[in-house]
Order: C-alpha cells, then sequence, then structure tokens
C-alpha cells in the first residue's frame, strides 16, 4: 500500500507540473503583443481633436474626418488657415509601443499656410494629455516624428526630428534646437509611404522607414520653447517623458492617413530581455542593441 501511495502520490505531482506549465505557456502566448488598428476606418469614436483656438473636442470646419475609409485632413471650409494648427489624438496614451501608420499629401495647401508647412504632418509622440493644452496652444508638449512630402525637385526627408516643448540627446549631447533631418529619402508626389516608430519609454526613440533607422535619440524630456501658450504647471522642463499621448497634425496642407496601428510593448516595459527578444522573433533585431 505504501508503495501505491507514493506511485499516486508522483502521479499528481506530475499532472499538477504538467498543468502548470500549460497555464504558464498559454499566459505567455495570450499576453504577447499583437498589432492593434488604432483607426477602424469607419469613425473617430476613439479619437480627441484639439484645434487651436478652438475649445476641446470641437472639429472646426469638419478639419478631420473619415471618407472612403480614410481619416482625412481638409481645409474647403477654411477662408484662411489662420495659424489654427490641429492635433487629434488617439484616447489613451502609450508608453513602450511601435507606432506604424500609412499617409500621403494631397491637393493645395490652404491659403494662409506658412511655406515650411507645405505637405507637412507629424506623429506626435509621448504628447501632454489633451485636456491640459489650453485653447490657443499651438502644439502640443511632444515629440514629434515629423512627416514631409516631397515638392517635385528637392531634396526633403520625412520622419524627421522636431521638439516642441522638449529636448533630446543625440549622441550624448543634449539636442536643443527645434528640427534635425533624418537621413531618409524623399517621397515625391501623392504616393502611400508607411512610417514606423519605435518608443521605448524614456530610454530610446527610433524612426524607422523601410526597414531602418533614420532618426534615432534617447531620453526625451520637457524643455525648451515652440509652445506657445502653454500651462506651466504641466510643462516642468527636465522632466522626463517615459509616457503620453499619440496624436496626428493638420498643419495647413491636405493629408490622408489609410492605416494608423500600434504594436504595445509595456509588458515588456520592466523586463529588457523579454523585450529584445521580441524584438528579435518580430523582425525588430536591427533596434535592439546586439548588432
Amino acid at each position: 500500500m505504501k508503495i501505491t501511495h507514493s506511485y499516486l502520490l508522483v502521479f499528481i505531482l506530475f499532472l499538477a507540473s504538467c498543468g502548470q506549465r500549460q497555464v504558464q505557456e498559454n499566459a505567455e502566448s495570450t499576453t504577447a503583443p499583437e498589432w492593434k488598428q488604432l483607426f477602424n476606418g469607419e469613425d473617430m469614436d476613439d479619437w480627441i481633436i484639439k484645434i487651436s483656438k478652438h475649445e476641446l473636442g470641437e472639429n472646426f470646419k469638419n478639419t478631420f474626418r473619415v471618407e472612403e475609409g480614410l481619416m482625412k485632413v481638409r481645409y474647403d471650409g477654411y477662408e484662411a488657415f489662420d495659424q489654427q494648427y490641429g492635433h487629434i489624438f488617439f484616447k489613451e496614451p502609450f508608453s513602450y509601443y511601435v507606432l506604424r501608420l500609412e499617409y500621403r499629401f494631397v491637393g493645395e495647401q490652404a491659403p494662409g499656410g506658412e511655406g515650411w508647412a507645405y505637405r507637412n504632418s507629424g506623429a506626435m509622440l509621448h504628447s501632454q494629455d489633451p485636456k491640459t493644452m489650453l485653447k490657443d496652444q499651438d502644439f502640443p508638449i511632444s515629440v514629434e516624428g515629423q512627416l514631409l512630402g516631397g515638392d517635385g525637385v528637392n531634396d526633403r526627408p520625412t520622419s524627421n526630428l522636431c521638439t516642441p516643448g522638449t529636448h533630446v540627446v543625440i549622441q550624448g549631447e543634449l539636442f536643443e534646437p527645434h528640427c534635425i533631418n533624418s537621413n531618409s529619402r524623399t517621397y515625391h508626389g501623392d504616393r502611400w509611404v508607411t512610417a514606423e516608430f519605435m518608443v521605448l519609454g524614456d530610454s530610446i526613440v527610433h524612426h524607422i522607414l523601410e526597414g531602418r533607422s533614420v532618426m534615432s535619440y534617447e531620453k526625451p524630456q520637457i524643455g525648451g520653447g515652440n509652445v506657445n501658450p502653454y500651462d506651466p504647471e504641466v510643462k516642468v522642463d527636465g522632466k522626463l517623458l517615459d509616457s503620453g499621448y499619440i496624436s496626428l497634425q493638420s498643419e495647413s496642407h491636405p493629408v490622408d492617413f489609410r492605416k494608423i496601428e500600434i504594436l504595445d510593448l509595456s509588458a515588456y516595459g520592466k523586463q529588457p530581455d523579454k523585450l529584445v527578444e521580441y524584438l528579435k522573433v518580430n523582425g525588430y533585431d536591427a533596434f535592439t542593441g546586439e548588432n
């Protein structure tokens, strides 16, 4: 009888071990990050609009709209652009992620748009909460992945860096100017462009085009100018930005967004080894710092 009980105990422990391992494997498989569509192609219910000189939530002159399955930025209702810079924010903040979007510039610039805003838009990363923006504030405190279209003649790289109310560290030095060009090629015409932005908390950010980094920097933080006006309680210079909202711009040139999706990596925010492993498996091994 003692031998029988021993075998029974071993068998029970074996089953328990298998069950625990299976539960762990299932948990790992179900929690692995997957691409999530931020734009459903039908409406903007998950988005918050803030246009300078207008109240939060007011979609002035139907600037942002959904047509033909696209999120469109248009100015056909404007008499003059009048520096009414707009941003449409996804409703939730993120910390560690890869943002992927497809965009194209179309048509003519709105009357009164600045020359620098020709075929110009942007993906604002680690942005302040739109609810904390002042009514007349032009840009959110954020790090901008600047999206530019070619003019048909000149070199005009895209996925550049601009820093409204922020600084970053590039090659060990605090970068304080407002914008710096990436090393991307120029995309002329009304072609679709796929841009990715890998944002890993307050550590490193990569702007990615065609599978390679065209701009990299570290330690995004609040600081500097190029935001006006702003709430001083929000703009705490020197504060590292480890999370924030994502928004897309209206800066006077019509632009379409066909796909806006995110790979939320926050589950690996405090697990660098697992983050590196996941990035390698999912085609981002060039951005793990191990090559």
